[in-house]
């Protein structure tokens, strides 16, 4: 077939628009959205072979297929070029592909230092993706080197194109460069409703709400689609800023006027599901997917929704078909594919809990929730495949069960009340109230990465979260279960923990509220209680860093270590009763303290305070002793003499860490 390229007279466009103008014509048979394309290798103008197959886990590529002899075509891969120079970290591979003559295409290498290749087209690949008719052609491919969308020529088809990359931006969850992508196509159109529409919705994902409002305040006093996508864009800002009123208000007024429009259907339910009207919800949501409109990033929340509710109500395949609805609509939307893998979880099914979990780190390796649940899926997996281990866990699995069922604790009162044990903590999964969060296992998440956080610090003990889950599955209990303070105090009991970590996670519009109350295994008492937000734009990690250093300073300070001197080792050196089993680390230092003097009052006698009499450092680590030197004292050190941890000291350097952090 002859190949004819249509070259117009080309229009420049500021910024990202230079793209190339040519006629739009319907090719048949081209690769249609959704499947997978095919791959091939190819060499650069110097020579260097770059295999598609080789790149097939990279989350964006775009394939853009030009004449090297257009000046229009040209200015767009160099545009897109700029683009990708710009947003470096938001891994977006560009490869740029021609049929042009060597020549061509050596003198506009040389001339432009691209990011990205150009490769050489010697085996026809333009032929078998239908790109030899009309150039530029250009292919948005996704994970999996799914196509998800292709545009040919350029005039309008080059805004669309651009758009809907700007669009897929916001699928990836990358507002930033979604807006810089609308901005440019708006200052070439600056009646493009989509654009605006894009650079609304980024103002939201950044929790930008005052620019979202009034964008979308701007769109809404338009005429026809403007006015819709302004309304809806309205309602999800009310949503958020805590006026559900005036939400549900413009919800119903879109719906009306715009009846294919899903994403109103998810405000609708996201607003009812935090006012406890969950039936109702779930039918706003159930609404939602049967709509045709709407973007990628909005339809996919509406069937994680339900998939959310479903999941809650122990409809695990059911979900789980929604959650692959989902993916399928956004192959970005990890939040689906995590909570798939959730469901997993719930069922005992580690190994497909695992696979689904490493498959949202393919799309996003930065991803929290993913790479927490992950890691806690893998051991529990090891522990399956560990035998030694395994016997030994479930041994003491029944053991801990029976002590519940008896209400026996682990460990018999100490004789030695003075002497500090080991600091063990245990967190007990907090209970989920507000909304309904795009995400599923959240406490879970929480109690792993903190786990982790406090153990790496030496002062802490916690719990491994692989005996808890068999405890848990042993007494067959749930979060329910584990809301009565009663309960969750039992359960710490036997596992022979001093403090026991829990409280409530509340989902608000536009931030999620965490309460964790840390409770005093032996009297009962609420030792501290931590209150922490976290805005919608802050990432998880960084919330949860905070929350650990808040809980390692409480535990130092609300308990210090305490214990005796058991001989002394010289003129300088003493051994203490206290080792890297009750928290000691190198460097930390206690003072000598001795009983005060007895004090009359009123005919009573009372104890007066203790004497601070020297100060010593450890230098010598062993588990339950340690050797330390003598910095100060006020006479000669002698065995018994009581020891308690210096505060001040550890208090600050605590203090000192946290500021670098």
């Amino acid at each position: 077939m002859k190949i004819i390229k249509y070259h117009l007279r080309s229009i420049s466009m500021a910024g990202l628009i230079g793209l190339s103008l040519f006629i739009v014509m319907p090719v048949f048979g081209q690769i249609q959205p959704g499947s997978t394309v095919p791959t091939f290798s190819l060499n650069d103008v110097f020579g260097r072979p770059y295999d598609l197959a080789g790149i097939r886990d990279r989350p964006m590529i775009v394939l853009y297929f030009f004449d090297a002899a257009s000046r229009s075509s040209r200015a767009g891969l160099q545009n897109l070029d700029k683009l990708s120079r710009t947003y470096k970290n938001a891994n977006l591979v560009v490869w740029g592909i021609t049929r042009s003559p060597a020549s061509q295409v050596n003198d506009f290498v040389t001339k432009v230092d691209l990011q990205f290749p150009v490769l050489i087209d010697t085996k026809n690949i333009g032929d078998l993706y239908h790109a030899q008719v009309i150039l530029p052609s250009v292919y948005i491919l996704g994970p999996g080197l799914k196509l998800l969308d292709q545009f040919q020529g350029g005039g309008k088809t080059t805004e669309i194109m651009l758009t809907r990359l700007a669009a897929r931006q916001l699928d990836r969850n990358q507002p930033m460069l979604a807006k810089a992508i609308s901005q440019e196509v708006e200052k070439n159109d600056p009646d493009n409703i989509k654009a605006r529409t894009i650079l609304g919705y980024a103002a939201l994902k950044t929790g930008n709400y005052p620019e979202a409002e009034q964008t979308f305040q701007i769109l809404s006093h338009s005429k026809g689609e403007g006015e819709i996508l302004g309304k809806e864009g309205l309602s999800e800002v009310y949503a958020k800023t805590g006026k559900p009123g005036k939400a549900l208000a413009l919800a119903d007024e879109v719906e009306k006027k715009a009846p294919g429009r899903p994403y109103v259907n998810v405000i609708k339910g996201n607003i009812l599901y935090s006012q406890g009207k969950r039936d109702a919800a779930f039918h706003e949501y159930k609404k939602a997917t049967e709509k045709p409109d709407g973007e990628p990033f909005q339809k996919a929340v509406a069937y994680n929704q339900l998939g959310r509710i479903q999941s809650s109500r122990g409809h695990y395949e059911s979900a789980r078909q929604l959650y692959d609805q989902a993916v399928d609509i956004n192959p970005y939307y990890i939040e689906a594919t995590s909570n798939k893998g959730v469901t997993y979880k719930k069922e005992g099914d580690w190994e497909k809990a695992l696979a689904a979990f490493k498959a949202a780190l393919a799309v996003n390796k930065n991803d929290t929730y993913a790479a927490v649940l992950a890691k806690q899926s893998e051991e529990m997996l090891a522990l399956k495949k560990d035998t030694v281990r395994g016997k030994r866990i479930d041994k003491l699995v029944k053991n801990l069960a029976d002590r519940y069922r008896s209400q026996r604790s682990i460990f018999s009162r100490k004789k030695d009340s003075w002497t500090s044990r080991p600091m063990i903590l245990t967190f007990v999964d907090m209970q989920e109230k507000g909304g309904l969060s795009q995400r599923d296992g959240t406490p879970a998440v929480l109690s792993t990465f903190l786990t982790g956080q406090l153990n790496t610090s030496g002062r802490v003990q916690v719990v491994e979260r692989a005996l808890i889950e068999r405890l848990l599955e042993e007494l067959n209990l749930g979060s329910s279960d584990l809301a009565d303070p009663q309960t969750a105090l039992k359960l710490g009991k036997i596992l022979a923990a001093k403090l026991i970590g829990t409280g409530t996670i509340i989902y608000l519009p536009d931030k999620t509220l965490v309460t964790m109350r840390l409770i005093d295994t032996e009297t009962s008492s609420v030792a501290k209680v931590f209150t922490r937000e976290m805005a919608a734009t802050t990432s998880l990690e960084k919330g949860l860093d905070a929350l650990d250093r808040e809980i390692l300073k409480t535990v130092i300070t609300q308990y210090p270590l305490r214990g005796f001197v058991v001989q002394i080792a010289g003129n300088d050196r003493v051994m203490i009763n206290l080792g890297t089993n009750q928290g000691v680390v190198m460097g930390t230092k206690f003072e000598i303290i001795q009983p005060g003097k007895p004090i009359k009052y009123k005919g009573k006698k009372l104890q007066g305070p203790p004497t601070v009499i020297g100060e010593i450092e450890v230098t010598q680590l062993g588990p339950d002793i340690s050797f330390a030197t003598i910095l100060q004292s006020d006479r000669g050190l002698r065995k018994d003499d009581k020891i308690i941890e210096k505060l001040e000291d550890v208090v600050a350097r605590g203090d000192n860490n946290a500021a670098k952090q």
